[in-house]
C-alpha cells in the first residue's frame, strides 16, 4: 500500500484469519494475474485458495504480525479479487473484526478519502 499511515487495514487483519479465500486460478501469477501461485492450492479446476484459509484454524498464509496488533496482508498490492472487495468497515469487515474481539471500525477521513 502506498502511503499508509492511519490506514484500517495496517492496525488489523481479521478479515486475514476470518475467511476462505477462494478466486480463479487466472489471478495466479503464473497464470498472468497477479496473486503469487505458491500461496494457493487447487480447489478445482477452475478455482484456487489462498494457503492458510484451507484449514481450521484460518489464517492466509499472506498474514504478516498478529491480529489486531500491525498486522496486514504481506501481498496487498497482488491480492486476489475477494480480498480486494472487502473493505475497511463493511459487514464483512466489521463481522471479522467482531470475531477477533475487535470493535467496529468507525470511518475516519483520512482512509475514507484514500478509498476513494
Amino acid at each position: 500500500m502506498s502511503d499508509t499511515a492511519d490506514h484500517p487495514c495496517l492496525e488489523c487483519g481479521a478479515c486475514c484469519c476470518s475467511y476462505r479465500v477462494d478466486f480463479s486460478v487466472y489471478e495466479l501469477d503464473d497464470a498472468g494475474g497477479t496473486v503469487p501461485a505458491a500461496l494457493a492450492v487447487p480447489v478445482n479446476g477452475a478455482k484456487v485458495r489462498m494457503c492458510g484459509t484451507d484449514r481450521i484454524p484460518l489464517r492466509c498464509v499472506a498474514l504478516v504480525g498478529t491480529v489486531g496488533q500491525r498486522a496486514h496482508c504481506g501481498i496487498y498490492a497482488q491480492r486476489p479479487q475477494p480480498c480486494r472487495e472487502l473493505e475497511p468497515g463493511s459487514y464483512g469487515c466489521d463481522k471479522a473484526r467482531l470475531r477477533h474481539g475487535l470493535p467496529p471500525l468507525e470511518p475516519t477521513e483520512t482512509w475514507q478519502r484514500r478509498m476513494a
